[in-house]
């Protein structure tokens, strides 16, 4: 879904009342929202129930939905406060630290279609991804997976745009060097 579409469902969903723009809405960022919250929560109902929570409250506000300018940075902010809020209320928060999020839950999809890599290739991208610091794998998967702009998720996690760009650059350099390993020892078999 094209930011266009995202808010012109906003505004429908503002003016109009218009549920099926807001199940269009709920059906696109609920797995993104919620794999997001898994790296925070790491209990799926409560996972579920706190995106969940997000979305009742879009929809009790929706009469403001029109002035939200950037939908992503809205809704992910959204979800990260409410487990914020959560693990502080149960007194969790001490052992969370938001850059060390463990990142099982979040998964780099590759194309091998548009990629054109052998199954060998993917699995040793895979394992350098798994291998990336979290805080680097989570910003990682946040801007390749949800396809999210590198501002988007500097006010997501509250970073600043040059560490989240040194954070990729950190990335991209480790899957390079997998990707160069792999295309080395291939030569050789």
């Amino acid at each position: 879904m094209e930011r266009s579409d995202t808010l012109t469902c906003l505004y429908k969903i503002s003016q109009e009342n218009d549920v099926e723009s807001f199940k269009m809405i709920y059906r696109h960022y609920f797995p993104k929202l919620f794999r997001f919250c898994m790296a925070i929560i790491h209990t799926k109902e409560l996972a579920e129930e706190i995106v969940d929570d997000v979305f009742m409250n879009l929809w009790e506000k929706r009469s403001h939905l029109h002035k939200i300018e950037n939908p992503d940075v809205y809704l992910y902010v959204a979800v990260k406060n409410k487990s914020l809020d959560y693990l502080s209320k149960n007194r969790l928060r001490e052992t969370v630290d938001i850059s060390t999020i463990s990142n099982d839950y979040l998964i780099f999809n590759i194309d091998p279609e548009q990629l054109m890599i052998t199954e060998e290739m993917k699995k040793r991208i895979h394992q350098a991804i798994d291998q990336l610091p979290p805080r680097c794998k989570h910003i990682f998967s946040l801007i390749k997976e949800d396809g999210l702009k590198y501002k988007d998720v500097a006010s997501i996690l509250n970073l600043s745009v040059k560490t989240v760009e040194a954070q990729m650059a950190i990335a991209m350099k480790k899957l390079m060097a997998a990707v160069l390993i792999y295309t080395n020892e291939d030569k050789f078999h």
